[in-house]
């Protein structure tokens, strides 16, 4: 049975890896990065969800644009839980895992309007975006460049990006 299995390393532990960076400055990069993974996935299941759900007017182009996003943030997350494995940790894989430790509001499980679904994206990048910004300085400050230029480079570009186009969609919904 697997919950007789031996776990081979302790989430919240790194091993060892030849990187050129110390243990304290991994150990402290796959914390911030395991944050910022939950949150994604988090995110990223936000935008599956309103990709199947979405109905109405802009059906077609709404579908269409969540879909888009969604992949997106599947090669986001794949790319913060390989930093934090070449970091020498653990990253976040689950969805209870995700639930723990995200700060996103959990949707409710029926389907809303177009308008409500893009707010509660706006919402959440907002979160992503606000809790990324500092851990990236602190990133640079620990002289962690790959950390630092993924945050910046991949979640924030990407986020501030999604967020601008979902944004400008709702300005479209409201102005009518």
């Amino acid at each position: 049975m697997a919950d007789d299995a031996p776990v081979l390393q302790a989430y919240g532990e790194v091993s060892p890896v030849r990187v050129g960076l110390g243990e304290n400055a991994r150990t402290r990069g796959v914390e911030m990065l395991n944050h910022v993974l939950a949150q994604t996935m988090a995110l990223r299941d936000l935008y599956k969800k309103h990709h199947w759900q979405t109905s109405g007017e802009n059906f077609y182009e709404l579908h269409l644009l969540f879909d888009k996003h969604y992949t997106e943030q599947v090669d986001v997350t794949d790319a913060l839980a390989e930093r934090i494995q070449s970091l020498g940790g653990v990253a976040v894989a689950a969805g209870h895992d995700v639930i723990e430790l995200s700060k996103i509001p959990r949707p409710p499980k029926g389907r809303e309007g177009a308008v409500a679904q893009i707010e509660r994206l706006l919402d959440a990048h907002e979160i992503v975006l606000e809790e990324t910004r500092p851990l990236a300085r602190e990133a640079s400050e620990l002289g962690d460049d790959g950390t630092n230029d993924l945050l910046v480079s991949q979640v924030i570009r990407t986020g501030e990006a999604q967020a601008w186009f979902i944004g400008e969609h709702l300005r479209k919904q409201i102005a009518k």
